[in-house]
């Protein structure tokens, strides 16, 4: 790996700052009485009138959750647009874009007057996520050589843990300013790292792939021997090439993906994030000042312990930066799968005893919110090497060029949608659900777990165009997959084969 590869990485890998920030941020300000009491009055007058109330449907408001959950819309919608601009135009575009509309939408929220302008500013933060979540993985799984693909693409789930810790430090700090605007800055500081992505945009290079795709034949040689550090790049050049020219053939990717030989790639983009979701990560992470105050934490000390998750969900990703090229995605996923299930069972247990079905309010002691703390850390960290990373990873990396911004568009579509569903019912669900939410996402985690053990393929250290190969000798997704369907690799596909 060369350094000039190792610097563009983490400038691309920056694109997860504003996914991160956005997720920590929303949360934290949900919880400040002084944001609640401006816009959401009666979720305040609720809380303030009766303190007997059920502890889980304290937060329980349909506006308020529409808030946190717009954003996903536009980003889900938006991601459709990002990819005919990452293919036509390149990743670097999507890229200042999606840097661009999400300062604008964070100077909207920190100037917000009334509910109208925080669901705009929303709004266009999710078009600036859904161009930035669309782009920035393609870009390092195509930058990044093959034995350190995982390492490099894992930069931009690290970028999305340090924008989530920022934010919960930041909401920390402002819940205690005097006058009660301590909400602006947390939400107005969204264009911090939406600045880092746009600067980082306009200096980034272009992808080999990206160059080729577009039909810059001689610049993607000169730049695949400038990131590779060597001249001896005609093996993985040759692979490129094919690979563009099978994309040149295609005139719409959106009817392509549909074929049978993208079969396998199409259920990965479609389940990979669908279960990510399903993960019940949001719950803590959009809402986990709101859900440590719910199960009885004060104000101050629920920011406090969402900081804490949020610095376990910074070094636990380090984990999975280590190893996802060694021990490779099977693994970390099946490991981090039966942590999570454990971690969902006890804490799902410990509200469950303190709180009952009813949701009487009662005080916690610090041991037993300790212990609850703990186990949600155990979860985060399992969540931070598994499933958060390779979430984003694996998708990018599985598809050919022809069909590959048509595939991440999926991905984050899909991931997008998911993510408002669960940030739109979650209040709603706890108020019903209760404790037993918690075994809900559970039983999603067995079922996830089971799919991976079964039906995704190792893809570590294979090149990014010869991933194809994997597929085809899978013993499911095999048959889907006829070998004149195989363009790139040859020499590769005749050896395994052998």
């Amino acid at each position: 790996m060369t350094s000039f590869v190792l610097l563009a990485c983490i400038m691309a890998s920056s694109g997860g700052l504003i996914f991160g920030y956005d997720i920590g941020i929303s949360g934290g300000v949900t919880s400040m009485d002084s944001f609640l009491e401006k816009f959401f009055p009666s979720v305040y007058a609720q809380q303030q009138a009766d303190s007997s109330a059920s502890q889980y449907c304290k937060f329980d408001s349909e506006l308020l959750t529409l808030f946190t959950s717009s954003l996903y819309v536009a980003a889900l919608l938006s991601s459709f647009a990002a990819s005919r601009v990452t293919r036509v135009s390149g990743r670097k575009l999507s890229m200042l874009i999606g840097g661009m509309t999400f300062l604008a939408g964070s100077a909207i929220n920190g100037a917000a007057v009334n509910v109208f302008m925080l669901i705009l500013g929303r709004v266009l933060l999710g078009i600036g996520i859904g161009f930035a979540n669309q782009s920035v993985p393609v870009y390092l799984s195509e930058m990044a050589p093959a034995k350190m693909r995982g390492t490099l693409n894992i930069g931009f789930q690290l970028m999305i843990t340090v924008g989530i810790f920022a934010a919960n430090l930041i909401n920390y700090g402002t819940a205690s300013i005097k006058g009660g605007w301590g909400w602006r800055v947390s939400l107005g500081l969204a264009a911090v790292p939406a600045i880092i992505m746009s600067v980082g945009a306009l200096v980034l290079p272009d992808t080999p792939n990206s160059l080729l795709e577009r039909g810059f034949a001689e610049e993607a040689k000169k730049m695949l021997q400038k990131i590779r550090g060597t001249d001896d790049i005609q093996e993985e050049y040759d692979d490129l090439i094919a690979a563009s020219e099978e994309a040149k053939t295609v005139k719409s990717p959106w009817s392509n993906i549909l074929q049978n030989k993208y079969r396998p790639q199409l259920i990965m983009a479609i389940l990979i994030p669908f279960f990510q979701q399903l993960t019940g990560i949001n719950v803590i992470m959009f809402y986990a000042p709101v859900l440590f105050k719910t199960i009885g934490f004060g104000g101050e000390a629920s920011l406090a312990s969402a900081v804490i998750t949020g610095i376990v969900n910074v070094f636990a990703t380090f984990v999975s930066i280590a190893t996802v090229d060694r021990l490779g995605r099977r693994a970390l996923f099946l490991q981090g799968g039966a942590q999570m299930l454990i971690s969902q069972v006890v804490v799902g247990t410990l509200i469950g005893l303190k709180f009952g079905t009813s949701g009487e309010a009662t005080e916690l002691s610090k041991g037993y919110a300790s212990i609850i703390v703990l186990f949600i850390c155990v979860y985060v960290a399992a969540f931070a090497w598994s499933w958060g990373p390779l979430g984003w990873l694996v998708p990018s990396e599985i598809f050919p060029l022809e069909i590959r911004s048509a595939g991440q568009s999926i991905t984050v579509s899909v991931n997008m949608f998911f993510t408002f569903i669960i940030a739109q019912v979650f209040l709603l669900a706890l108020c019903h659900m209760k404790f037993g939410l918690f075994y809900f996402f559970g039983g999603w985690v067995v079922i996830m777990t089971a799919f991976i053990y079964f039906f995704l393929p190792e893809t570590k250290n294979v090149p990014i165009e010869e991933i194809i190969l994997v597929w085809k000798q899978h013993w499911f997704w095999g048959k889907f997959i006829a070998d004149e369907d195989i363009h790139v690799g040859e020499h590769a596909f005749k050896n395994t084969s052998a």
